[in-house]
């Protein structure tokens, strides 16, 4: 069945991509960047954990401390200071330290010119109980629920190993000393929230690709949309037309000084055109002083036209002397005689004359097209 314009099945441009991330749509992978937080908890626990022992034992024994001194002059508010003092640094840091890493991995997926601080801000539609309801429902609600089973079973499998692995130290454990059992528990818990984080890894490195294909899937563009893109970028005519005459300005702005040294000029008669002097004072043949061809052409014919400079056309001619004379050159010995009547013409107009443009005939092996190939065929002369 052939493509109507209304269906999406073209990949999104990157204009596309740009304006959905601008609304706040971008990609996202929730469950690795609970991975990386659960990491650097991990890194944080482990690294830190003599500190944050040291601080939970002080805490422990301000609160359970109980003197003549603490007694005599009771002051809960002080006593509850000092505990906050010993407990909330490590624990400030632990938090700060996950925020920071989660920051840090959704920005490394979205890219940090892509963070939208709108998409943070409170919407109706997602605190409406349909709109909640119908997603839960929906096919999306039902493969959430099918990952969620999935992340669990593989969690739950982590756990159950990581527990088989230790049963026999844990039955253990009473026949050791306070000391011993905290060690043995502390290393227990670095153990497992180390596994849980490898486990939480794994399920974001396969939920990033997976994120990235269904917002690509959105994100598809219909043939229509993708031509009123491409309409849109291409610009309105009235901008165009813009382009063209400041193009156009800044080609005269920098030919001019030299067309007010030019005696005629040769046109394609649309494409191209070339401006010539000829002065044997200065050199032994006609010289290009400038040439061009879209807007620097039409920039050379108007200049032509404001320093009422002949304007002839000889198309053959033309191309040949744009492709094979730069500019502030003499042109071509081959072209002597054919740009010699064209000179001896206009020196005619000039004094008055009044005579019909003459035949030129440009060597063979010196004819281009349009696209500068060499061979193309004689157009005819005035």
């Amino acid at each position: 069945m052939a493509e109507t314009a209304g269906e999406k099945t073209l990949a999104p441009t990157e204009k596309r991509l740009k304006e959905a991330a601008q609304n706040g749509d971008v990609l996202r992978s929730k469950d690795l960047a609970v991975a990386a937080a659960m990491l650097a908890g991990a890194g944080f626990v482990k690294l830190a954990g003599p500190w944050l022992f040291a601080a939970l034992a002080g805490a422990m024994r301000i609160g359970l401390t109980w003197d003549h001194a603490t007694l005599a002059d009771f002051d809960p508010g002080r006593v509850l200071m000092a505990l906050l003092w010993l407990a909330l640094p490590p624990v400030l840091l632990l938090g700060g330290c996950i925020i920071a890493v989660t920051l840090v991995a959704q920005l490394g997926i979205t890219g940090p010119g892509r963070f939208n601080f709108a998409s943070m801000l409170p919407k109706a539609a997602r605190i409406n109980p349909a709109n909640g309801l119908a997603r839960m429902l929906g096919p999306q609600g039902w493969i959430e629920v099918g990952k969620g089973l999935l992340k669990l079973g593989l969690l739950g499998a982590i756990a159950y190993q990581w527990g088989r692995g230790r049963l026999a130290g844990l039955m253990a454990l009473g026949a050791v000393g306070l000391s011993g059992q905290l060690a043995y528990g502390w290393q227990a818990l670095i153990s497992l929230l180390f596994g849980l984080s490898g486990g939480l890894v794994v399920i974001g490195l396969i939920d990033f690709p997976i994120q990235w294909l269904r917002r690509r899937h959105r994100l598809r563009m219909s043939l229509q949309e993708m031509k009123d893109e491409h309409k849109e970028s291409d610009g309105s005519p009235e901008n165009k037309q813009k382009i063209r005459n400041r193009q156009r300005q800044m080609a005269m702005a920098s030919i001019a000084t030299a067309m007010k040294k030019a005696q005629f000029v040769i046109t394609n008669p649309t494409h191209f055109a070339v401006a010539l002097a000829y002065d044997p004072n200065l050199a032994p043949a006609p010289v290009v002083l400038a040439k061009g061809r879209g807007e620097k052409a039409l920039a050379i014919r108007e200049l032509a036209a404001e320093l009422a400079l002949p304007c002839l056309e000889y198309p053959a001619l033309a191309r040949s002397v744009y492709y094979t004379t730069r500019e502030m050159q003499m042109i071509r010995e081959e072209l002597y005689a054919a740009v010699a009547g064209v000179l001896a013409f206009v020196f005619s107009l000039k004094r008055g004359e009044q005579r019909a443009a003459p035949e030129v005939e440009v060597p063979v092996e010196l004819r281009y097209d349009t696209d500068g190939r060499l061979g193309a065929e004689g157009e005819p002369t005035p």
